[in-house]
């Protein structure tokens, strides 16, 4: 008897994930960021991740670089961006396990790019995850809107870009996500704390 691929996969367990957006909720949104070297994860963001593996979650980071159909930037520099990205969350012992990016413009009309839902169904699917007992952290409506979308648990934290917080944008779009916090250090405790 032969064994298929989708028996290997309905063979493991599930596994629950953290997805976290990128710019604006793990490092500061330098807008069509290019350059790894400029790239500063925010305060507390290694801290939150560590606390969300010791209590089993994978951490998948969905995020949207137009900047590469735009012509501002290449693959190749989103992948240093992320590699540059787990080194400093290595030094506070933390890490993203993967990651995974839109690289159309919204123009473009594609199913991978927030609030759809493709790159999380690719994640599902990659690393057989359960979104019912999965959360999202981000600092956009789009990114509550694809948790909402998926029936995940929704944490939003303010945008904060080099001048600091913006306007919150998601009560603007009617969006309400399951938690708000100030950092997403205390997003991720508010998750813990709801098991």
């Amino acid at each position: 008897m032969t064994r298929s691929v989708a028996d290997d996969r309905a063979a493991r367990p599930l596994r629950r994930a953290l997805f976290v957006d990128r710019d604006g909720t793990v490092n500061v949104d330098l807008h069509y960021l290019k350059d790894a070297e400029r790239l500063e994860v925010l305060r507390g963001v290694g801290n939150g991740i560590r606390l969300a593996h010791d209590h089993g979650y994978l951490i998948v980071c969905v995020t949207n670089q137009s900047g590469i159909e735009r012509g501002f930037y290449t693959a190749e520099d989103v992948g240093r961006i992320h590699v540059r990205l787990n080194e400093r969350l290595a030094e506070e012992r933390a890490h993203i396990d993967a990651f995974y990016y839109c690289p159309h413009a919204p123009e473009a009309g594609c199913e991978c790019r927030k609030p759809k839902t493709r790159l999380f169904e690719d994640a599902r699917r990659d690393w057989n995850l359960d979104f019912a007992t999965s959360a999202i952290v981000g600092d956009r409506a789009i990114d509550i809107e694809a948790g909402r979308r998926l029936g995940l648990l929704t944490a939003l934290v303010p945008p904060r870009h080099p001048d600091g917080p913006v306007a919150d944008e998601v009560a603007a779009g009617g969006i309400v996500p399951d938690l708000r916090a100030l950092s997403f250090e205390s997003a991720v405790l508010r998750i813990l704390a709801r098991g």
